[in-house]
């Protein structure tokens, strides 16, 4: 669960440190006060999305830092050792995000750095943000396919995967075939050219490296002349001019009167000999060089035929002998692709109609999973909207497969396949009995939205272990038993975690674990939002407020003292 929360310069925030508790909390005070401010800090430290605008006026960064105390089986600490963070699972998850006011944005998950996309895989795990207009993605009909497979859990996630990788395969398959069919005269054209770029590139009989050991040679023959004049000169300095000869005798001379002072002469007389030795080994390879100096024009120039015709072949196909045979290597099997079109093509058909086989087949799996998972889900929901006082309302979900003229034939029917499979899925609802199914983006209203949404809540808080969920005004458009009905469905769910809501309605309010009052206040003339986690007397007189508007009375507190008994005995039973 959320054990701790600190934001400091967030929006009107200048600082705020709260702590946490398991159960239900319900966040409440004036329009405007900043209660959106905190479910925004706990988005940032989940991986949403922050900006410069963040930022408190006047401050150089904005700070959230949240901790969890998560169990050692929590899908968490799978994912954050994936990530290769370090972390002990009996120890507090820290989590920390910085904005500053230049736009940067940097987190950090138990100290070390991490990513945007990090965050969000690990917040994801941990925060379920369920914001005032979330719920009219229901009114989206492409995204009720995500809300049915969603309940399928890890089973059906598994057969989607399959069906995902044989669909791919049949799009890759199809997609080749179908560049072969629009096969056109330019590309005829693009065959005559390869043609001769194979031949011109396979005469050439290119060998890696050759353009380097031709150079080399090259400067070899070039300066043949000069370089047997240097070398001969050089040899007859050391060897024919009496170099080498010279040494000799000054070490005769100095071994004569080494024995005077051996201190001395001896260490100049071993030098001497191994100069003699070096100057000797240095004049026979300078007379073996000489020997192997060629003087071949012919040679040359043949050289130099071949090093232009690299070059020409370089400016046309590659900037290295290496990138031109990767070229040929390329357009030869393009070349082939094309000379043998409708060789490939009947092959391609082949594998096509193969794979199209093992599509259909999880395709069918896929569909008649998902039949099996509405059946379930639209009894769970009625199940939920039951004590939401939408006792009579019916669901149901009508799936249909995706028909296209021009798809493959599956049954008799053509058929557009997608990465969700065949179907079209969408959810029905009748609000009154004898009135028949019709789709929920037609007839549901604002208040029957949210009571639908947090009965897919309630749902699937049970399969996704996510601990910390948060509603953000989930009781816009209802009022009376239904807001009593909201309140005691959000007691049950957070049976299971943490539950956070905002809200204006006492009857919801009254019903909840923990209070928090938020409220703005004005100090040496700057704006600041305060946050306070308020005692029995403190949410009495809150509720009080919640009840009668501006004026609290005798009546209303009294009032709002009989919602917090009734509350805690409901609760109790």
């Amino acid at each position: 669960m959320l054990v701790a929360m600190s934001i400091r310069n967030l929006a009107v925030i200048e600082h705020v440190q709260l702590q946490f508790h398991q159960g239900f909390h319900v966040l409440t005070g004036e329009t405007g006060a900043g209660k959106s401010i905190i479910i925004d800090a706990l988005g940032l430290i989940a991986g949403g999305r922050g900006s410069a605008d963040f930022v408190r006026y006047g401050c150089e960064r904005a700070e959230v830092e949240a901790s969890f105390d998560l169990p050692s089986d929590h899908p968490t600490w799978g994912i954050i050792e994936k990530l290769g963070i370090h972390a002990s699972r009996e120890e507090m998850l820290i989590i920390r995000r910085e904005l500053t006011a230049h736009g940067k944005s940097n987190g950090r998950i138990n100290g070390q750095m991490v990513n945007l996309s990090m965050l969000r895989e690990v917040g994801d795990q941990l925060i379920n943000i369920h914001g005032q207009h979330e719920h009219q993605s229901l009114l989206k009909v492409e995204k009720h396919i995500e809300w049915l497979d969603a309940y399928g859990g890890e089973p059906l996630s598994q057969i989607k995967s399959r069906y995902r990788e044989q669909y791919r395969a049949y799009k890759a398959l199809h997609r080749e075939a179908e560049q072969l069919r629009q096969t056109s005269q330019e590309t005829y054209r693009m065959l005559d050219l390869y043609r001769f770029q194979i031949e011109e590139l396979s005469a050439a009989k290119l060998i890696i490296g050759e353009d380097e050991t031709l150079a080399d040679e090259k400067g070899k023959l070039a300066n043949a002349e000069k370089l047997m004049d240097s070398v001969n000169r050089a040899y007859e300095h050391l060897y024919g001019q009496g170099a080498m000869d010279a040494v000799t005798l000054a070490v005769d001379k100095l071994e004569q009167i080494v024995h005077v002072d051996p201190e001395k002469f001896q260490p100049i007389v071993e030098h001497l000999q191994n100069a003699f030795y070096q100057l000797e080994d240095a004049s026979f390879q300078l007379r073996d060089y000489r020997e192997q100096i060629e003087f071949n024009p012919a040679r040359l120039e043949q050289i130099e035929e071949r090093l232009d015709l690299l070059t020409s072949l370089k400016r046309k196909y590659g900037t290295t002998v290496e990138d031109m045979m990767q070229y040929l290597e390329k357009i030869t099997n393009d070349a082939d692709k094309l000379e043998n079109k409708d060789e490939r093509l009947e092959k391609l058909d082949a594998e096509l109609a193969k794979q199209l086989v093992l599509v259909v087949k999880e395709a069918k799996l896929l569909s008649e999973q998902r039949r099996l998972l509405a059946d379930q889900l639209t009894r769970r929901i009625e199940a939920e909207l039951k004590h939401l006082h939408m006792e009579r309302t019916r669901m149901g979900v009508r799936m249909e497969r995706l028909q296209d003229n021009n798809g493959p034939e599956v049954d008799g029917i053509g058929t557009r396949l997608t990465q969700h499979g065949w179907d079209d899925v969408e959810f029905l609802i009748t609000p009154n009995p004898g009135e028949p199914l019709r789709p929920l983006h037609k007839i549901a209203s604002g208040g029957e939205l949210s009571r639908i949404m947090l009965a897919l809540k309630a749902i699937f808080s049970e399969l996704d272990r996510i601990p910390v969920l948060i509603f953000d005004e989930v009781d816009t458009g209802v009022s009376g038993r239904a807001a009593q009905a909201i309140a005691e469905k959000l007691v049950e769910v957070a049976t299971n975690g943490q539950v956070f809501a905002i809200t204006h309605l006492p009857q919801v309010a009254c019903m909840a674990d923990h209070q928090y009052y938020i409220e703005k206040q004005v100090e040496n003339e700057r704006t600041a939002t305060r946050v306070t986690a308020l005692n029995e007397e403190g949410r009495i007189q809150e509720l009080a407020r919640m009840l009668g508007g501006v004026e609290v009375t005798e009546k209303t507190i009294h009032h709002a003292q009989e919602m917090l008994k009734l509350a805690e005995r409901q609760k109790g039973a």
